[in-house]
């Protein structure tokens, strides 16, 4: 016998009218026409001044002046922006639908942590100093911290709340772990500095390709998982009924969110707040159907990123805030706003 959902659920996940299903759609492709805009920002703008000519001839001219340079490496830096942008997006969206907490975001599951402590540790007792040799310390640490969170969330019985206090917990421990060792190591701290913080500094071609296999595939299982997640959305009875595996989809959801942030945090370090505010903010504009909020959240998180960066390069001139510490900046009210927000919508 199937289990019928609540009255107001049903109303949430019905059908959009194709008056809405337009409106949506034209929205995203205006995302796509800012995320334009401000990604030839990214190009154009920085701690460094250059003429529109030097950028336009640094694009399609080089001739390997100092203007030439200059764009090439703000080129390579904007892509890696795009990319890390979308896989944080993507992996906060998904781990808010997997929560069913539209204020969770990729630290809340402990994956950035495990990243992180598994970065700091090539870093200081391996001696690790490239992305390639780090990058897979990056990945071991969000899987084993992703497959640990869902053993204490109680694996085949996680629930929502399960994963995300395991999750908590665990963060607790790793960012401790991580004082530690700076408080204790001097080396350490110089090594990890600016690493720890966030930033897109160090984007270039080697980096891009090393980690896009990794973002790409984290993105096409995070898009795939749209249905699933939706008729979880409903409730475990409602989404059986439905045919959904529950724990296939939530397995398959801590897998995807792992490859994302691992690859992100191992090419930028832990940058917080962006898998947070883009799908919540995006939420409320398109609905609960998770079909439209990863599209966006893909699109607009890029253009949250590469904004700060452009900040922090504009503000500290001639030196630079790393992207991070902007978007911290940024976070802190916006979070605080939505927290309120949403407990004035509960009273």
């Amino acid at each position: 016998m199937l289990v019928d959902s609540p009255p107001e659920q049903r109303a949430e996940h019905a059908p959009a009218p194709p008056k809405r299903q337009a409106i949506r759609a034209l929205g995203l492709l205006l995302s796509v026409v800012i995320l334009v805009l401000v990604a030839v920002a990214s190009i154009a703008v920085g701690a460094k001044e250059l003429s529109l000519e030097q950028v336009w001839h640094g694009l399609f001219e080089d001739s390997g002046s100092y203007g030439d340079v200059v764009v090439a490496d703000r080129l390579s830096r904007t892509v890696l922006g795009l990319l890390v942008g979308a896989a944080l997006g993507l992996a906060g969206a998904v781990l808010q639908a997997l929560t069913r907490n539209p204020l969770a975001d990729p630290g809340l599951l402990g994956i950035n942590a495990g990243a992180s402590a598994a970065v700091v540790t090539a870093l200081t007792f391996f001696g690790v100093t490239s992305l390639f040799g780090y990058v897979w310390f990056a990945f071991c640490g969000a899987a084993a911290v992703g497959a640990l969170v869902w053993f204490l969330g109680g694996s085949r019985g996680a629930t929502p709340v399960r994963l995300a206090l395991a999750g908590t917990a665990i963060s607790a421990a790793l960012y401790g772990y991580l004082q530690a060792i700076m408080i204790l190591d001097d080396a350490a701290l110089g090594k990890m500095r600016f690493w720890t913080v966030g930033s897109l500094s160090a984007g270039d071609n080697s980096t891009i390709m090393q980690v896009l296999p990794f973002l790409l595939a984290g993105s096409v299982l995070a898009l795939a998982l749209a249905r699933p997640l939706n008729a979880m959305a409903m409730g475990d009875d409602t989404a059986k009924a439905l045919g959904a595996n529950l724990n296939r989809t939530r397995a398959l959801s801590m897998l995807a969110a792992t490859v994302l942030c691992g690859a992100a945090t191992a090419a930028c370090g832990p940058i917080i707040f962006v898998g947070l505010m883009v799908p919540h903010v995006v939420r409320s504009f398109t609905g609960p159907d998770l079909r439209w909020i990863l599209p966006y959240a893909a699109i607009l998180s890029p253009v949250l990123l590469l904004g700060a960066d452009v900040i922090g390069r504009i503000v500290a001139r001639p030196a630079e805030l790393q992207v991070g510490i902007v978007t911290a900046i940024i976070g802190g009210p916006v979070f605080i706003f939505l927290v309120r927000r949403r407990r004035t919508a509960q009273l």
